[in-house]
Order: structure tokens, then C-alpha cells, then sequence
């Protein structure tokens, strides 16, 4: 059965990981805005129910509102923005099961007013579970990032995070190895924190695309907690220098997929 489309978006993205704690949401985040800043309309859909961090990295936390029956997205540092953390703001922890999840993901999917968008990213929750499922079973996916570390323990979750979307027929974009390296700013010194090279060996190793490497950075932390995403400095800053290279490999690769894909022809 062909899955809907969402109405006026041109590619739907998804972000995952296979654990927490490898900064999904801050790649997603700093990957909005530099998509943004390169001239694309992007709204970003927070599914991580449980652990909504975009609004505080973005800097905003209003009550969204509807017109009609249509929720209007809030819209933040020129990204159109939906999250639960909207919705449940504070420390008040969501208990939810697996059919609840799945309607709530279904109006932030086709409630929402998005408007005319190049670019949808949804940041999902760590792991494999009901919410990834839901959105995989019911939108057309144009494509997947998967973000890792480069440590051993959080590639293993990694690569059953890629096999999900292999199995269940969703593109691969690409692996994004995130805190690959601390440069020390005083000199300069690289330091392997989690390790080496993991994250394109395992590309290598599963036949998919390696998007990048993005360095473990204080001003990335910083901006996060601040609301003032690192990407904000712009593509010339070399905190932010590496969203924006991440970003135009993640355009150019769904470009390639969508030049590739099948055209459906109706006849009379």
C-alpha cells in the first residue's frame, strides 16, 4: 500500500541512533540551520517523545496553537519546529505506550501545517522502537542519517540501528561519526576521546555512504544549552564549518536519491 505523502514537504528525512548520549539532536539541529542557511525551507519534527531536547536547544518553548484543524509549527531561527516538548514542557516525565505514540506521531505528521518545505528532518528516538516503526510504516521516507560515535560500544548499537532501516526498505543517506576528535584549543592537539576512525569503517563495512566527521567542541555544547545552536555563526566560523559540510553532503545525496527513484506514470 503506498504511503501518504505529507502535504507540501519535499523530502522527509529521518535522524537515528541506535543509543542515546551520541548527540543526535544536536546534529539534527545544527544540520536544520545549515540547510537553512544554504537556502533551503526546513522544519524540524522532534520524535523523541520521551527526551524532547529541541526546544531548549532552539531557544524556544510556546504553547503551539491551531487553526482550523491544523496545529500551527512554531518557527525559531527560520526552521519550522513541532516537538512534545512543546506540548509537556518542564521535567514532567511522559508515560506513554505504544498506540498513544503512534497518534501523537500521526498528528505531528499530518496535523501539523508545514507548509511548502524542502526538507522535514525528524529527530527519532534512540533505538529501534514503536515510534521509528510508526513513522517508517506510514510516511514516505525519502532518506536516513544514522549518528554514532566512534567508540565501539555505541557503532554496535549503530549498525542495528542502520539494519532496521535496511530491513524495513528505508535509504541509507549516510553514518554521521559525531565527537570524533577533541582539538585542544590551546594547542592544538588532537585527542581520540572515544576512539578512531570508527564510524567510516563501519560505513565502509556496511556498504553505506559515511557523511562526515564532527568534533566533540565546547561552542557546540555551548550553544545547544544557550539556545543558539553553533550553525547560527554561519558557514565562514570553523566551530560551524562542519554542519555545513555535513549539510551540503546530506542535499547532494538526497538529490542523488531522488534522481534515482522510480517515476509512477498513471495511464488513462
Amino acid at each position: 500500500m503506498p504511503k501518504q505523502p505529507i502535504e507540501g514537504v519535499k523530502n522527509l528525512i529521518t535522524i537515528g541512533s541506535g543509543k542515546g548520549g551520541v548527540g543526535k539532536t544536536t546534529v539534527a539541529v545544527n544540520l536544520a540551520i545549515a540547510m537553512a542557511k544554504l537556502g533551503h525551507k526546513v522544519g524540524l519534527l522532534d520524535a523523541d517523545v520521551y527526551g524532547p531536547n529541541v526546544p531548549l536547544m532552539m531557544g524556544i518553548c510556546e504553547a503551539p496553537y491551531a487553526i482550523g484543524n491544523r496545529i500551527q509549527p512554531l518557527e525559531q531561527h527560520g526552521i519550522k519546529l513541532m516537538s512534545m516538548g512543546f506540548l509537556n514542557p518542564g521535567d514532567k516525565p511522559l508515560i506513554w505506550r505504544g498506540p498513544m505514540l503512534h497518534s501523537v506521531m500521526q498528528s505531528f505528521i499530518r496535523q501539523v501545517d508545514w507548509g511548502e518545505l524542502d526538507y522535514l528532518l525528524v529527530d527519532l528516538p534512540p533505538g529501534t522502537g514503536d515510534v521509528a516503526l510508526s513513522l517508517i510504516q506510514t510516511a514516505p521516507i525519502t532518506g536516513a542519517i544514522v549518528v554514532s560515535t566512534p567508540s565501539e560500544v555505541a557503532l554496535e548499537d549503530g549498525r542495528k540501528a542502520v539494519l532496521m532501516f535496511q530491513q524495513v526498505k528505508v535509504e541509507l543517506l549516510g553514518i554521521v561519526e559525531n565527537m570524533s576528535c577533541l582539538i585542544v584549543p590551546e594547542t592544538g592537539q588532537k585527542l581520540d576521546i572515544f576512539g578512531e576512525g570508527g564510524g567510516r569503517r563501519t560505513a565502509e563495512a556496511m556498504n553505506v555512504p559515511f557523511l562526515g566527521e564532527l568534533p566533540l567542541n565546547p561552542q557546540i555544547r555551548v550553544g545547544g544549552d544557550t539556545g543558539r545552536p553553533v550553525a547560527l555563526l554561519g558557514e565562514a566560523d570553523p566551530h560551524a564549518a562542519p554542519f555545513y559540510e555535513l549539510a551540503r553532503r546530506v542535499i547532494e545525496r538526497t538529490e542523488s536519491l531522488v534522481r534515482k527513484a522510480p517515476t509512477i506514470t498513471v495511464e488513462d
